[in-house]
C-alpha cells in the first residue's frame, strides 16, 4: 500500500505543479505535451490525476490521528 500512496502523491504533486503553470503563465505543461486539453493523453492523465485526487482524500484520517498522538 506504501508504493500505491508513493505513486498517487507523486502524482497529485505533478498535477499540482501543472495547475501551478497555468496559474502563474497561463501555460498548460499536460495540454503542450500532449496536443492540447481537448487530445486524448491530456484527458488520460488529467483524469489520473484526478484519481489519485480523490485516492489521498485517505490521508486526512491519518493526520488526525497524528495530531491526537503528539498532543498526549
Amino acid at each position: 500500500m506504501k508504493t500505491l500512496d508513493t505513486i498517487a502523491l507523486t502524482l497529485l504533486i505533478i498535477g499540482g505543479i501543472n495547475w501551478l503553470l497555468v496559474g502563474l503563465f497561463q501555460y498548460d505543461l499536460v495540454a503542450s505535451i500532449f496536443g492540447g486539453q481537448d487530445s486524448a493523453g491530456a484527458r488520460i492523465i488529467y483524469t489520473i490525476v484526478g484519481i489519485c485526487a480523490l485516492y489521498c482524500i485517505k490521508f486526512f484520517g491519518g493526520t488526525a490521528v497524528d495530531n491526537n498522538r503528539a498532543a498526549r
